[in-house]
């Protein structure tokens, strides 16, 4: 949970590196939230409500946490852009948030594993 609140204190840093596990924990989260919520709005009977709103909110995190997943593999945050393809795009994101960091400083700042 560490993780996922350390993402959300930083929701609006589009600056700096993200590690992997900082990233893929925050994504893990999120998918148990989200079942959590569809699970509820299905017991109760709401129309996705919850999940809407909890969308929102997360929207400008995960954002966040994605381009500075991307700067730490020396990539700008642009590169999201590439999802609007449609499959390809996803697939060459989902590499990119797979790889390593750079094991030196790079022009988005120093190797947060150190």
């Amino acid at each position: 949970m560490e993780w996922y609140f350390k993402v959300l204190s930083n929701y609006v840093g589009f600056q700096g590196r993200a590690r992997r596990k900082e990233y893929w924990m925050f994504v893990l989260i999120n998918i148990i939230i989200s079942i959590a919520l569809g699970i509820i709005e299905a017991i109760i009977g709401t129309n996705q409500v919850l999940s809407f709103i909890y969308s929102l909110a997360i929207l400008l995190p995960s954002l966040a946490v994605a381009f500075r997943r991307l700067h730490d593999t020396g990539k700008s945050g642009w590169w999201l852009l590439i999802s609007l393809i449609p499959l390809i795009g996803s697939i060459i994101l989902l590499v990119f948030f797979c790889q390593d960091s750079d094991a030196d400083d790079n022009q988005y700042g120093p190797n947060p594993k150190r």
